[in-house]
């Protein structure tokens, strides 16, 4: 079944546009991989898929319903969790704090402390620091809880925006294990990467993007055959 839909989206931040006609499909059960260099625009479809970007032209549909001009909170609501790569945890909260806030929108659903449970069962480095501060957090453990704080708003697809940036490669792999988990569980997973090797490890399928346009789409195992270094830089 198709959880996600992109239609031919062109889209960016005011008048400015960043993505040229991006069409992809993320089916229920996926992890799906967005790769691409620098200012490709993988954060802009994210961006425009949780309703933070402009859309200029094109359609997002989620469940079948489009999800166009929609506001963040109402996405959050249909079921899309959003972890961005900046600015995606509260410093000043602690850990349990942080996750409460990922619920603030199911108001006050009772079954909230166990989910609360679950998600430092998948995540023990950072149940370990409940009541720590946020700030004070390793870079890896950090982006367990912008994950695990995303989780709590109970999505069906998450948004998963560079995740391992700036991990040592050990808390690199460890974090894409955890995504790998987190499928199981039953969720749809859209993540944007640059680490090529490490996406396409998880992946099932995976598109890549330059210069604001989908140049490739293939499975993980063939793309991961391609010299993906060389289509970032259209040699190929």
């Amino acid at each position: 079944m198709t959880l996600l839909e992109v239609v031919n989206l062109k889209s960016g931040y005011g008048k400015m546009e960043v993505l040229h006609g991006v069409s992809i499909e993320v089916e229920k059960g996926e992890i799906v991989a967005v790769l691409g260099p620098n200012g490709a625009g993988k954060t802009t479809l994210l961006n425009s898929i949780f309703g933070i970007a402009t859309i200029h032209e094109g359609d997002i549909r989620f469940q079948g319903k489009s999800i166009r001009g929609e506001k963040p909170y109402r996405i959050v609501k249909m079921g899309i969790g959003y972890a961005p790569q900046l600015n995606n945890i509260f410093p000043n909260l602690t850990v349990l704090e942080n996750l409460q806030m990922g619920a603030y929108l199911r108001g006050r659903d009772p079954s909230i402390n166990d989910d609360i449970r679950e998600v430092f069962e998948l995540f023990p480095e950072i149940a370990r620091r409940k009541n720590t501060k946020a700030k004070s957090l390793s870079g890896g453990e950090r982006q367990m809880l912008a994950v695990a704080r995303a989780l709590m708003a109970k999505p069906k697809l998450l948004l998963l925006d560079e995740p391992t940036a700036g991990l040592a490669p050990k808390a690199a792999t460890t974090l894409m294990n955890k995504i790998e988990e987190i499928r199981e569980m039953g969720l749809t997973v859209l993540l944007v990467e640059q680490n090529v090797k490490k996406a396409l490890s998880i992946a099932d399928r995976g598109y890549v993007l330059v210069g604001g346009k989908i140049v490739l789409e293939a499975p993980a195992e063939k793309l991961a055959k391609e010299n993906i270094e060389k289509l970032f830089f259209g040699q190929i």
